[in-house]
């Protein structure tokens, strides 16, 4: 989804059009994998923890992506951000 969301950002040129047809066939294949894989994951662990594993994995691969594909930098506000999720997800697995 992240090459989905924000890939055409370097596209400005392009149709308005074109780049939505292109992100959402790029979508498509991610839900074409993502729905079988809540439906495996639900087995195993609960909706909320399969929605704070996905954030986490979405933001790890956002912060790739966005160092690699934008040349953004790392900052030290990210990873206090990055700590905040990890508290999260302790929270949220943590069997009370």
């Amino acid at each position: 989804m992240t090459v989905a969301w924000y890939g055409h950002l370097k596209f400005k040129n392009s149709a308005l059009w074109l780049v939505i047809l292109v992100s959402w066939g790029i979508a498509l294949i991610e839900y074409c994998l993502q729905v079988p894989a809540n439906r495996m994951g639900v087995e195993y662990f609960s909706v909320t923890e399969l929605k704070v594993m996905q954030e986490v994995f979405t933001l790890v691969v956002f912060t790739g992506f966005s160092a690699l594909y934008f040349k953004e930098t790392f900052k030290w506000n990210h990873l206090v951000g990055f700590l905040c999720l990890v508290a999260a997800v302790f929270f949220v697995f943590k069997k009370w």
